[in-house]
């Protein structure tokens, strides 16, 4: 390892570590709540009071262009299920252009728009490009598949999910049934809590 990728590997294990204390200051709440997969859960995670920060788009984006520029070759395009993903694809493509990389962004709509083109895909991007799909946090999966299914009926390759924060409840499986790898910033183990809490 030379002197330069000692000091980007230093540079990333700090952009975790604020990535972390600033989850556990501002995302991170304990009590009861009912999840979007609709289970009950004793925390939740408000990944929005992260990625729709400045300091925290930052990170994240920087975070998951490193994991992505990790894997190899960046994908042409990376996006997710609106509205969830927007900002995170917004602060990825952004720190790519702050970077002078090539990587576009997508949004996968629930619904079809009931006028113009009432496509699920908007941005630039043509069937057989390699595209990511990213999501704040990942319990289940199902935004993500969602996001998958439509992507890949628009004619996308979907290399892999990179969500921000995993909380390691069945997404990786799921996702892995499909062929498709998941890739987490933090997981909730990182965060203190034991995945088997509810």
């Amino acid at each position: 390892m030379n002197l330069h990728d000692a000091t980007g590997a230093d540079a990333r294990a700090r952009d975790r570590e604020e990535l972390l204390a600033l989850i556990e200051q501002r995302a991170l709440r304990r009590g009861t709540f009912r999840l979007a997969s609709g289970r009950e859960a004793s925390f939740y995670l408000d990944a929005k009071q992260i990625v729709l920060d400045a300091r925290g788009a930052m990170l994240v984006g920087r975070g998951i262009l490193a994991r992505l520029q990790a894997c190899g070759a960046l994908p042409q395009a990376i996006g997710g299920l609106a509205i969830g993903a927007d900002p995170i694809t917004a602060a990825v493509v952004t720190m790519a252009g702050v970077e002078g990389l090539p990587l576009r962004g997508f949004m996968v709509r629930k619904e079809p728009k009931d006028h113009g083109t009432q496509k699920f895909i908007e941005g630039p991007v043509s069937p057989g490009e390699r595209v990511v799909i990213v999501e704040d946090v990942t319990t289940t999966g199902g935004s993500a598949l969602t996001a998958i299914d439509r992507a890949r009926e628009f004619g996308l390759v979907v290399d892999r999910v990179v969500t921000v924060i995993d909380r390691l409840a069945g997404a990786g499986a799921a996702f892995a049934a499909k062929g498709i790898p998941l890739d987490s910033l933090v997981t909730i183990r990182d965060l203190g809590i034991d995945p088997a809490q509810p």
